[in-house]
């Protein structure tokens, strides 16, 4: 991270989106990843020539989900089953399937990470190790 801002550089986007790529590419499938600022503003984004055109749009909402409240998209799966929270999954775009992470450094959102190609285990697995590899996910 930018020590002056706590931003996500550019740099570092596409540092995690390699890392990301790399996930991806360990547990065999090709895919979409998408980074964005906290405040779900694209940041990076990389579609494989073999990821199908959709992945593209699902990543990117699913960054942008995990940016909005920092929650991992699958946990927003589990609230659509609350009758007071259901009502958010006509938000178009609120992407509650796993793959969606939030980027999260000493404490403060910075953005999310979209991952969409595998299955959603996959794809939040995927994410999740690439956090890990960046260096900010125990």
């Amino acid at each position: 991270m930018n020590s002056h801002t706590n931003t996500l550089s550019l740099k570092q986007a596409y540092e995690l989106l390699a890392h990301a790529r790399q996930a991806c590419s360990l547990r065999g499938f090709a895919a979409t990843i998408a980074i964005t600022d906290a405040g779900g503003h694209l940041r990076a984004f990389e579609r494989a020539d073999s990821a199908p055109f959709l992945t593209a749009e699902v990543a990117i909402n699913k960054a942008w989900t995990a940016a909005s409240f920092g929650l991992s998209t699958y946990q927003w799966n589990q609230y659509m089953s609350e009758p007071m929270v259901a009502p958010l999954a006509q938000h178009p775009r609120l992407m509650a399937v796993g793959g969606g992470v939030p980027i999260v450094f000493d404490g403060k959102l910075e953005g999310g990470l979209g991952i969409s190609g595998g299955t959603s285990a996959q794809d939040h697995e995927a994410a999740e190790d690439a956090l890990r590899a960046f260096g900010i996910l125990a």
